[in-house]
Formats: C-alpha cells, sequence, structure tokens
C-alpha cells in the first residue's frame, strides 16, 4: 500500500517550510500569491489531503457535529437531522447521525465514539429519561443540545414540543367525535415523550368527566409499524373494543391501520384511528392518517443553532442557557373523521368507500369538531 503523502512532502516538493504550507491550507492571506502557488501545486501533484484528527489535536475543535436519534428509519428524526444539517453546513460543519436504536449500551458506545473523535458537539435524543447520556457529555466536556427532549435551562440547552398539550389535542377531537373508549398505544414506557402524550390525553378525558378506564393502555414493544400491527391485532381481539385508538406515532399507526384492514374493521366508520408526527406517509395512507403535526424541521434547525452557541470559544461565559418548547398542532384527515349527527344509520355505519363524501383538505382542528 502507497505510503501517505505527509505536509513535509508538500513543503519538500514546493522548496518552502512546512510552516508556509500549513499557512497555505489554514490562513492563505498570511502567504504571498508565489508561494500560495508553489503550494498548491505541489499539493495537487502529490494528492496530499489533510489528516482531520492530527489537525483536531492542534486546534482543540473538530469539523463534525454528532446526531445520536432514537430511530433512523423514523421520517420525523430524517426532517429533524434536515434542519439540522442545513444550520451546521451554513457553518462549514458537517453532521454524522447515529442511531441509538432506543438502546442504552448502543448510546454509551457511540458517546464514546464522538468523545474520541472531537466532535465539536452533540445533538442528543437520550433513550432514556435518567441522564445517564447527558453525564456522559458533561464528564467529556462535550457541548450538547437535547433534541425533542427537555431539560431545566440551569443543566443545558434543549428543543422539545409539548407532547401534554398534543396528546391532549388528540383525547378532545375523538371526545369530540363521541368517542368514549379510547386506545392509547405507546412506545417504550422509559420515554418522557411517549408518557406526555398519555398523560395528555388522559387529562383530557378526566376534564371530561370520564373514567380514567375511558382510556386503555395497550403496550407496544417498540415505536415501530411491527409493533403497531401486533397492537392492532390485539385490540381487534378484545372483548370490548374500543372505537377509537391514539398511537405515540405515526409508525404505530399505520401498523394499527394494517391490522385493521386485514380483520375487515373499517376506518373510521368502527374504529377510529390517531397518529403523532405527522410524518409524510401519514396523508398517504390508504385512509388518510389523522396526526398530530410537530414542526421537525424547525426542531433541528433551533437545536443547531443553540449548539453553535454552546460551542463558541467563549461559552459559557458568552452563552445563556434556553429551554425551547414548541407548539404541535392536530391535522384531522380522513381516519379519525366524523360525520355529521343526524345522519342515517345507513351513512354513519353501514356506508362503504362509495357513499362517503369525498376526500376533504387536512383540517386543523384546536377546538371540538362542528358539522
Amino acid at each position: 500500500m502507497a505510503a501517505r503523502v505527509r505536509i513535509k512532502d508538500v513543503a519538500s516538493l514546493a522548496g518552502v517550510s512546512v510552516g508556509t504550507v500549513s499557512n497555505v491550507i489554514n490562513n492563505p492571506d498570511a502567504v504571498s500569491d508565489e508561494y500560495r502557488e508553489r503550494v498548491r501545486e505541489a499539493i495537487e501533484r502529490l494528492g496530499y489531503v489533510r489528516s482531520e484528527p492530527a489537525r483536531q489535536l492542534r486546534t482543540g475543535s473538530g469539523r463534525i457535529v454528532a446526531m445520536l436519534v432514537l430511530d433512523v428509519a423514523n421520517p420525523f428524526f430524517a426532517e429533524v437531522a434536515r434542519g439540522a444539517e442545513q444550520v451546521l453546513r451554513g457553518a462549514g460543519l458537517g453532521v454524522m447521525v447515529c442511531n441509538s436504536a432506543g438502546s442504552r449500551s448502543e448510546e454509551s458506545e457511540y458517546l464514546s465514539l464522538v468523545a474520541e473523535q472531537g466532535v465539536r458537539g452533540v445533538l442528543l435524543t437520550p433513550a432514556d429519561g435518567r441522564g445517564r447520556a447527558v453525564d456522559a457529555l458533561q464528564g467529556h466536556g462535550i457541548p450538547f443540545v437535547l433534541v425533542d427532549r427537555s431539560m431545566p435551562r440551569d443543566e443545558g440547552c434543549s428543543v422539545s414540543v409539548d407532547n401534554a398539550h398534543g396528546g391532549a389535542e388528540v383525547a378532545r377531537h375523538l371526545l369530540s367525535a363521541g368517542h368514549e373508549r379510547i386506545a392509547y398505544v405507546g412506545g417504550p414506557t422509559a420515554l418522557p415523550q411517549v408518557l406526555d402524550r398519555f398523560s395528555g390525553a388522559r387529562s383530557a378525558v378526566r376534564h371530561a368527566g370520564l373514567p380514567d378506564d375511558a382510556l386503555l393502555a395497550v403496550d407496544s414493544y417498540g415505536l415501530n409499524v411491527a409493533a403497531g400491527r401486533d397492537a392492532g391485532a390485539r385490540i381487534v381481539g378484545l372483548p370490548s373494543r374500543p372505537t377509537a385508538v391514539f398511537c405515540a406515532n405515526d409508525l404505530l399507526a399505520l401498523g394499527v391501520l394494517q391490522a385493521l384492514s386485514v380483520a375487515g374493521v373499517r376506518v373510521p366508520d368502527e374504529i377510529a384511528v390517531v397518529g403523532y408526527d405527522d410524518i409524510e406517509f401519514a396523508a398517504a395512507a390508504a385512509v388518510p392518517l389523522s396526526s398530530v403535526r410537530q414542526p421537525a424541521f424547525e426542531i433541528g434547525r433551533t437545536a443547531a443553532e443553540l449548539l453553535l452557541s454552546e460551542a463558541r470559544e467563549d461559552a459559557p461565559s458568552g452563552h445563556r442557557h434556553r429551554e425551547v418548547v414548541l407548539r404541535p398542532e392536530l391535522v384531522v384527515r380522513e381516519s379519525s373523521r366524523s360525520l355529521c349527527r343526524g345522519e342515517p344509520e345507513s351513512a354513519r355505519r353501514g356506508a362503504g368507500a362509495a357513499a362517503r363524501p369525498a376526500a376533504a383538505p387536512p383540517q386543523r382542528a384546536t377546538s371540538p369538531e362542528s358539522c
């Protein structure tokens, strides 16, 4: 294998010092036009590539930001990453997206790796709510911002969504449509997002004067389509079926829709379904899915801006931690749209797809539905 071209090889070919080559690469305005041209010709002839790890050792900061998310297959996180990348690339930085798969052990391994690589900072969605990852980052002295998770301002920066509000909006929407038995399909209960969405829905149910068992918690082993299919099949088999299902994210909801379709259960005639995140696939489902829209791009963009501030050379003296909480909105589509009261029973329960009204544009629901 050919030996790696070193900076001193470039200097030798160009007939200049190593310091001059370094200046041409890192501070070209400090070098005369003649020397810049000689060095650049030598770099091109030799095929010299700067060693980024070596540069980091000299300068103490890398040009890569690590982004550690729960599930790279979830389009929500892809959109968050897109927002972060737009800001970071504008600052001359690259983004390395890592997938913890919701595993604390994989998360720990990635955090050790990024610490070794000398990254500029980390955008992190923790695999649990206990702060182990935060402790690790603080121990390494690595700037970080929590994404889709809140934390007290005296501990660091975070960008999250008011998930309790989103859960309450879903419950109010379903209750206004006449549903009094709602199933909540969540994922791993260690995730605060899952708990907050359930908590918000439960508060709305209680506020409506219904008992707690009007909201039935249905466990799922994950937050993906396969877990949703499993949960949906179990819901179909319940002796007393709920008339509506609220899922902790859209991937679960899409799985539930598949399970209901296989079982011949009509949506929304027999069971209404609502998801969370409003990923692109939600509107394109066979039955367009109602969902809580999170401002995913804005989450990523805001988190990246906070990280740039956090990682400035004069931080923390010139930086104040911020806890940014964004507001989601419910988008109502066919999967939970109620028909007007007073219509014939055949229209409300017995009509097939051909008898349904044509699909209408999504409605934003901020108050009980009205016909």
